[in-house]
């Protein structure tokens, strides 16, 4: 699909490109409801837009690609049993349905109900060999949050591993991987 750098929407759709910070738990539950809940997600938004005024459409979507990814460690800390990996879904949801929230964080959005899983366009999650790491960032991530120097040098070490993409027809294999 085409993306316009200047809107952050996919020009045909009129959708908006939103990844959502998940775990792999939460991901099971997409795949048996079929659907992707409401949730804060990351957009290229005006506030991103200007941040990185001097990069390109694609650098701007990887920006919020990865600040969804350092919102997944927050679900992790929050959830000890999950697979130490970020998972971040990219959805693409109608322009009406996404809520700029740049003031809680520059590149957050809203999204206002369920996405059908139809409209899940990929899934990116860290590798096996990412979870010591980011085992270690999803400690330390409030901490960092909060500026705790140390916490962030961890924190910005994990985020050094780049997410494996995944279409979603592949997603029933890469659970099974995870369950054995």
């Amino acid at each position: 699909m085409a993306r316009s750098a200047r809107r952050g929407t996919t020009e045909q759709t009129g959708a908006v490109r939103v990844y959502l910070p998940s775990t792999i738990p939460a991901v099971r539950a997409v795949l048996d409801s079929r659907t992707v809940p409401a949730s804060t997600g990351y957009a290229v938004t005006p506030a991103l837009r200007e941040w990185y005024a001097e990069s390109g459409a694609d650098e701007m979507e990887y920006a919020a690609l990865l600040a969804a990814a350092r919102a997944s460690l927050r679900l992790l800390d929050v959830d000890p049993t999950a697979a130490r990996r970020r998972v971040v879904l990219a959805v693409d949801v109608p322009d009406a349905d996404v809520r700029i929230d740049d003031q809680a964080d520059r590149g957050a959005v809203q999204v206002g109900g369920p996405v059908p899983i139809a409209e899940l366009a990929a899934v990116h999650v860290d590798a096996p060999e990412a979870e010591a790491d980011i085992a270690a960032a999803a400690d330390a991530v409030i901490e960092a949050d909060l500026g705790g120097t140390d916490a962030e040098f961890t924190v910005d070490s994990a985020e050094g591993h780049e997410l494996l993409w995944y279409a979603t027809q592949e997603l029933d294999a890469l659970l099974g991987e995870l369950s054995s």
